[in-house]
């Protein structure tokens, strides 16, 4: 094929699979450049980020920040991929489609709230480009010959094989598979030669045995919450808890979840430390307990820590700390005192299970990325194959991490397919 008749496969048309195409055809009019996505649909997911509003990026996404927002085997490849195409280079592409956002502290979203114009203008440029989009179509399989890649799909009644110099992977991982990421991307890459690391949900809640707060379900607290993998501290964070009645859920419940999930996969212990009272040292929630029975004595205690914690939280901690909900505050000694808020600080719940990849946001694990190379996303197995998005081993925190990475990854994917000799 000439340059002129230079063809850009994309399999998947998520935020990562989007902005490949987009780069590239902007960097090559002259390139033809197709998304094949299995949905009847693209961006899908796109549409239920940020809860309906699309959590763009964050302010704070530098290569400084890696370490502490992101994760995977190797964090050095997220910082070159960062350092490329980082915030700022973010904010320039979606000004270009003519996006206006606006910020929530450090999180960046549309200033129209709604994550449907993301995808709204998404599409415009898409069509202005001249990008072919089939939805309906499934790859099953991507083979090199002499003249390029061979893409075999079926559905939508299109023809069995597609044909395309260089192809991008922007297939998704296993996280909310309704809106089409079914890990079939893992075995395309596999066939080309791809390692992938352990894959689990991320971003997800977590399932306790012998929930001791079932019957609180429905109750936000504030609380501190960490992994404990083997009895070891492996994550933690803070921020309002959600209690359902199969286990924990909320942001800094989501936080952690990937190292439980990881646990878990590895047959190991997997608990998570609640710490209800996090704006207090032991100490000083002994202190706060003391004072309040000194001041309401004849108070039952049921009665008094009415003012710290919610009614259907009460019932529970008490129970954990072998003390009765009718007791009078006076009754209790200092050993008592120190029990419940000791009690208050450490609980240990015994994680039984994640609640799947239907209900995470994104996936740990994936493809390795010491098998691709950072300044152009090209595989070191198979040249002329591009990998992006969650297909990889990088997933962030909450907070616009992940479709920061869906932006970067596909970006310099698409500009590197566009630039590569047809």
């Amino acid at each position: 094929m000439s340059r002129t008749e230079q063809r850009i496969g994309i399999i998947g048309g998520g935020a990562a699979g989007i902005a490949a195409a987009i780069t590239a055809a902007r960097n090559n009019r002259r390139a033809k450049v197709l998304i094949l996505e299995q949905k009847e649909k693209i961006g899908r997911k796109i549409l239920a980020t940020g809860n309906g509003r699309c959590n763009l990026t964050n302010r704070q996404i530098d290569a400084s920040c890696v370490e502490a927002c992101y994760r995977g085997e190797d964090l050095s490849f997220v910082k070159n991929v960062l350092e490329r195409f980082g915030y700022e280079e973010t904010l320039e592409f979606f000004q270009s489609l003519g996006l206006v956002v606006k910020n929530r502290g450090d999180y960046v979203y549309p200033r129209s709230d709604q994550a449907s114009s993301v995808l709204e203008l998404l599409e415009l440029e898409l069509r202005r480009l001249g990008v072919e989009v089939y939805c309906g179509v499934k790859v099953k399989a991507v083979a090199q010959d002499r003249k390029g890649f061979c893409m075999t799909i079926s559905g939508n009644q299109m023809k069995q094989i597609i044909k395309a110099d260089q192809v991008i992977l922007a297939c998704g991982g296993r996280a909310a598979f309704t809106f089409g990421s079914d890990g079939s991307g893992y075995d395309l890459a596999k066939s080309l030669g791809h390692h992938i690391t352990p894959v689990v949900p991320a971003l997800v809640q977590l399932k306790v045995k012998n929930h001791p707060f079932a019957r609180a379900a429905g109750v936000r607290t504030e609380a501190r919450v960490t992994a404990l993998v083997d009895g070891r501290e492996i994550a933690a964070d803070t921020g309002e808890v959600q209690i359902t009645a199969y286990g924990i859920s909320g942001i800094p419940v989501f936080q952690i979840s990937r190292f439980l999930a990881l646990g878990l996969y590895q047959r190991k212990r997997a608990e998570v430390w609640l710490d209800l009272l996090p704006e207090y040292t032991e100490e000083e929630a002994f202190r706060l307990f003391e004072k309040l029975a000194e001041q309401r004595k004849d108070c039952t205690v049921g009665e008094c820590l009415a003012g710290v914690f919610n009614r259907k939280l009460i019932p529970r901690i008490l129970d954990l700390s072998g003390i009765s909900f009718h007791m009078r505050m006076g009754t209790l000694d200092e050993r008592r005192l120190r029990a419940a808020a000791g009690k208050c600080k450490k609980i240990i719940l015994t994680i039984s299970d994640t609640n799947g990849f239907e209900n995470a946001q994104v996936c740990a694990g994936g493809a390795l990325t010491e098998e691709v190379c950072p300044e152009t996303m090209e595989s070191r197995c198979a040249r002329g194959i591009y990998l992006a998005g969650e297909l990889l081993d990088v997933d962030g925190i909450c907070g616009g991490y992940n479709l920061q990475w869906a932006w970067a990854s596909g970006c310099i994917a698409g500009k590197a397919a566009a630039e590569a000799k047809a």
